[in-house]
């Protein structure tokens, strides 16, 4: 049974999404400010934190990003319960670490939505899973048991959704991967409006994995379709 941490100081919130993950056969534990959240996160290792971004104390994007630096939390998946909608607040929580976003007010099916895959991400991508798929080609290996990339002969540390991302393009490396198809395999749903979600991890990759980031040589944009991984090391 998952256990997923709440945290949030807004009492009629956090007793809806409690009630409504318990009654879908969840565990959940409460939290009301940052300080307390990031607490409990380390003691009880939840399999999922759902994070509200302006908490007292401390606020969430804080949270997240400390998460994110210890080891004990690092690979926990979170995810963004928050009021805050605009493009750029998302891209705030993306590059916080957060894995999904979810904007108040939200429909009770949508957050079990998501929550369930996150949750079916996670578990794809445990150390103990393994992919049948294509994992080496060119100057790229991944090694799913340490969420590494082997790149031209480097360890390159990734996050779980850069990894799966990763590992998404070089399904078809050389063929261009539309958004719609990235958010369903990577994410486990279909948003109407999520590309920055995208763009946001490609960019992230892209730091690592790109001689300049700016000029991307690899992770390549197909302007209104898509993302291609070009691993022809001619180029």
């Amino acid at each position: 049974m998952s256990r997923i941490l709440v945290i949030d100081d807004d009492p009629a919130i956090t007793e809806l999404v409690s009630i409504n993950l318990e009654m879908a056969g969840y565990t959940t534990a409460q939290a009301e400010d940052g300080i307390k959240g990031q607490a409990l996160a380390l003691q009880m290792q939840p399999d999922l934190i759902m994070l509200d971004l302006m908490l007292p104390k401390v606020d969430g994007l804080t949270v997240c990003q400390r998460l994110r630096r210890d080891e004990r939390t690092a690979n926990i998946p979170v995810l963004m319960l928050t009021a805050l909608g605009q493009t750029q607040d998302k891209v705030d929580g993306f590059n916080a670490g957060a894995d999904d976003y979810l904007t108040k007010p939200f429909e009770v099916e949508e957050m079990l939505a998501r929550v369930k895959a996150l949750l079916r991400r996670s578990e794809r991508t445990s150390p103990v899973a393994k992919h049948s798929e294509i994992l080496s080609y060119g100057p790229l290996t991944l090694v799913p048991e340490r969420f590494e990339a082997i790149w031209f002969e480097k360890t390159i540390k990734l996050t779980h959704l850069e990894f799966e991302l990763l590992h998404c393009l070089l399904q078809r490396h050389g063929q261009t991967v539309p958004p719609s198809d990235i958010l369903k395999e990577v994410w486990g749903y279909d948003p109407d409006d999520d590309i920055e979600t995208i763009r946001v991890h490609v960019r992230h990759l892209r730091t690592k994995l790109e001689p300049d980031p700016r000029k991307p040589r690899y992770i390549k944009t197909v302007y209104g379709a898509g993302y291609c991984l070009e691993l022809n090391t001619d180029n």
